[in-house]
Parts: structure tokens; sequence; C-alpha cells
């Protein structure tokens, strides 16, 4: 059994969620128990070496995480073109976490708009995601494009990824990187 919390920005509420779960757990014995938080704010992404240390997992909510360091609203007509998760400072966000889980041996998936991007699988495996969680209609396509990617060259050329200025410019570094057939 996995559980996930959203929203998590501080430690102190990862550990007030975990008491809460803990206490439930006393009540409802389960066996194999997982407890994960959405890594949705940019402090949670800060803090991901400190949160790896105490729990399972990490799912990166793209959505969100992009709407919050970018500070723009997806939803706002004016804003949504310019929301591209695919932004350097984004991309940044993500190495961040999935280089404090790293340090404590967890596993990070992401979820959200970006998961489904094919564009975008390439960069999340070099970045370290270790799940993707797309939509049911995408599922046959990203599973292609993850069997055809050498992880290694994915590794190498997601780091360059990351000095680039723009989401255009990321976009166009792996159109060239990573063509879509």
């Amino acid at each position: 059994l996995r559980i996930m919390f959203p929203m998590v920005g501080s430690v102190d509420e990862w550990r007030q969620a975990r008491e809460m779960t803990e206490r439930l757990r006393r009540e409802i014995p389960v066996a194999d128990l997982q407890l994960g938080i959405m890594i949705e704010v940019p402090s949670a992404a800060l803090l991901a070496p400190v949160l790896a240390s105490e729990v399972d997992f990490f799912s990166v909510g793209t959505n969100d995480l992009t709407q919050y360091t970018l500070a723009m609203d997806r939803d706002h007509a004016g804003h949504a073109a310019r929301v591209d998760a695919l932004h350097p400072a984004l991309l940044r966000r993500i190495a961040q976490t999935c280089i404090g889980a790293a340090k404590h041996g967890r596993w990070v998936g992401v979820c959200g708009a970006l998961a489904s991007d094919p564009l975008a699988t390439p960069v999340l495996i070099g970045l370290g995601i270790s799940e993707l969680s797309v939509s049911p209609l995408q599922i046959g396509e990203i599973k292609d494009r993850v069997r055809h990617l050498d992880a290694a060259q994915c590794r190498q050329l997601s780091q360059g990824l990351l000095d680039l200025s723009s989401a255009k410019a990321v976009r166009q570094a792996c159109q060239h990187h990573w063509p879509l057939s």
C-alpha cells in the first residue's frame, strides 16, 4: 500500500502527516506501507534531501510545480501559453528532487502533463526519474520511447539542458537530440 500526501511544503507538515498515518496504522495494521509526498511546491523540491531521509518516495506533480515555480496561473488565458514544464527552472527543481532522493535511495516519479510529453521523456529519465504516470492514451507511445533511449546519454544530455535560458531552447535541444518520429 502506498499513500502519497499532496502539497507538502515543509518538514513539519510531513511529520504531522506521517504521525497521523502512524496513528491510523496502529488501529488498522498494514504489512507493507510506503509513505510519500507530492513535490508540488518549490519549498518541497528545495527540501528534498531532508524530506527524502523520512519518506519512501516522491512524485513530482509537474502541473502545480510549474505554476508555482514560474509564478504563473496555468488557467489564466494570458499566461497559459507561457507555462511550459520544460522550462529550465522547473527542470532544475526536478533535478534537485532526484539528487536529494538518490542520497537516501528513494525513487522519484513524475505525474502531470510533463510525464505524458514524449519530448520530455528522455529529459526526465536523464534527470533521474524512475516512474512516469502518463495518461492512458499515451502509455504505448511513452513505453516505446523509453525502450529506445540510452539512459547514460539521457543523463549526459539532460544536464546541459539545465543551463539553457528558456523552455523554447530546451524544446529545440530536445528535438535535436531526441527527435520525435
